[in-house]
C-alpha cells in the first residue's frame, strides 16, 4: 500500500560544506530523515524532515532496557548518475527479524521501503560519486515509553537518516581470537541487530587494539574453538580452493553481504560450506600452506581482507594480497552491481527515481 507522507524540506543545504574526498566514517550527515511513531497499535505521523536533535524522555525505556535495533545499508550512484540501492527489502525484513526478538513491532515492509525511497529521492545529491564510497544508510527503532518498568514499551519511534562516507578497512585487518569475552551465544541476541550487541563488543575491541590488533575474532561461548564472526563483520576462509563461512547457528549474524557472496560464489561455479568452522582446522590448513585467503564481510566495508590471526600461541599470515583472487573478485562483482557496471542477473538493484525531487 501507499502511504501519506508528510514532507518537510529544509531551507538550505549543506552539501557544499564536504570535501567528498576525504569523507571521515560515520561522522558526516545528509539534509534530511524520515521519521515514523507507533503508538496504539500503528505506524503514525509518518514524514521527511530536517535532520536534527530530537527530545527524549530521561524515562525513555530504550535507554534503561536496550528495545533498540538497527539496520545498516548504502546508496550507490551508476556511472551513468542513477542513485541505487541493492536488496532493500533483504534488510527490512532482517530489521522485523530483530524486532520480533527485541519484542518490538514490526516496521510494515511497504512503508519501510516508501519511506526509504523517498528519502534517498530527496537527498540523491549526497550520494558520492566516487568509486568506493557511498551514501551509508541507517534505519534504527528505539522504545519511547516514559516508564521506568520492566517490560515492552508501547510506543517506538522509526528513522532513517543517511550520510556519505569513503572507503571502510581500505588495509587489511589483523586479528586475535578472543579467549574471554564472547559476542553472541545460541538463544541471545547475535541473530538480531540490537544495539547491545555492540556495545558489550567495545571492551573486547579496545583490548585486541591494545595489544596491537585492528579487531577481535569472536569464538563460541563454550568452548572458545568454534570461529563465529570478526568484529562486527561476518568471515570467510579460503582454503585449498573451497570458501568456508560459519554456519549461522543462532549465534550470528544472518548478513545480507555475508548471503549475497555466498551467492555469486556458487553462481560461479565456487565450492562454498557453511559449517560450524573449528580453530584447529584453520591453524591446520595454514601449517599446511593451504589457507589461502581471510575476509570479512558487511555493509560498510563489502570485504575487509585478513593479514594476520593471533590464536594463542599461534600467528597465522596470511598471503600477500596480490595472490588472492576470491575476495577481491566478490568485492569487484558487488562493487560492479552497485554502479551498474555489472550484469544485475539476480534482480538486486533498484534505481530510486529523482524526477519528483530534482531540485531538494
Amino acid at each position: 500500500m501507499a502511504y501519506d507522507i508528510t514532507i518537510n524540506r529544509g531551507t538550505s543545504c549543506r552539501i557544499n560544506e564536504i570535501d567528498f574526498e576525504n569523507i571521515p566514517f560515520g561522522r558526516v550527515f545528509s539534509d534530511h530523515m524520515f521519521v515514523a511513531d507507533y503508538a496504539d497499535g500503528e505506524w503514525k505521523d509518518l514524514r521527511i524532515e530536517p535532520f536534527a536533535r530530537f527530545e527524549i524522555h530521561p524515562a525513555a525505556m530504550t535507554l534503561h532496557y536496550g528495545q533498540a535495533i538497527f539496520e545498516g545499508m548504502k546508496a550507490s550512484k551508476s556511472f551513468d548518475g542513477r542513485p541505487l540501492l541493492m536488496r532493500p527489502e533483504q534488510h527490512s525484513r532482517r530489521l522485523n527479524r530483530s524486532a520480533d526478538r527485541m519484542c518490538m513491532p514490526h516496521v510494515p515492509e511497504d512503508l519501510f521501503l516508501q519511506g526509504l525511497r523517498t528519502l534517498i529521492a530527496i537527498d540523491a545529491n549526497w550520494i558520492p560519486p566516487q568509486e568506493g564510497s557511498a551514501l551509508y544508510i541507517r534505519p534504527y527503532m528505539f522504545a519511547m515509553d516514559e516508564f521506568i518498568g520492566v517490560r515492552p514499551s508501547s510506543t517506538y519511534r522509526f528513522i532513517i537518516f543517511t550520510g556519505p562516507v569513503g572507503p571502510y578497512y581500505p588495509k587489511p585487518v589483523s586479528l586475535l581470537a578472543e579467549s574471554k569475552y564472547v559476542r553472541a551465544v545460541n538463544g541471545g541476541t547475535g541473530e538480531a541487530k540490537a544495539a547491545g550487541n555492540y556495545g558489550g563488543a567495545l571492551l573486547p575491541a579496545k583490548v585486541a587494539q591494545e595489544k596491537g590488533f585492528d579487531q577481535v575474532m569472536w569464538m563460541d561461548g563454550h568452548e572458545f574453538k568454534y570461529i563465529q564472526e570478526v568484529g562486527t563483520m561476518n568471515i570467510f576462509f579460503v582454503i585449498d580452493g573451497k570458501v568456508i563461512t560459519p554456519a549461522t547457528d543462532g549465534a550470528i549474524l544472518k548478513g545480507i553481504t555475508r548471503e549475497s557472496i555466498i551467492h555469486i560464489l556458487k553462481d560461479k561455479g565456487f565450492e562454498v560450506e557453511e559449517k560450524p568452522l573449528h580453530i584447529d582446522e584453520v591453524v591446520a590448513a595454514y601449517h599446511a600452506g593451504t589457507l589461502q585467503e581471510v575476509f570479512g564481510s558487511g555493509t560498510a566495508a563489502v570485504v575487509a581482507h585478513v593479514s594476520k590471526i593471533q590464536y594463542q600461541d599461534t600467528l597465522i599470515e596470511l598471503p600477500p594480497m596480490e595472490e588472492r583472487k576470491i575476495g577481491q573478485m566478490v568485492k569487484a562483482e558487488i562493487d560492479g552491481l552497485r554502479s551498474g557496471k555489472t550484469e544485475d542477473k539476480f534482480n538486486w538493484i533498484e534505481e530510486v527515481p529523482t524526477n519528483v525531487f530534482e531540485n531538494a
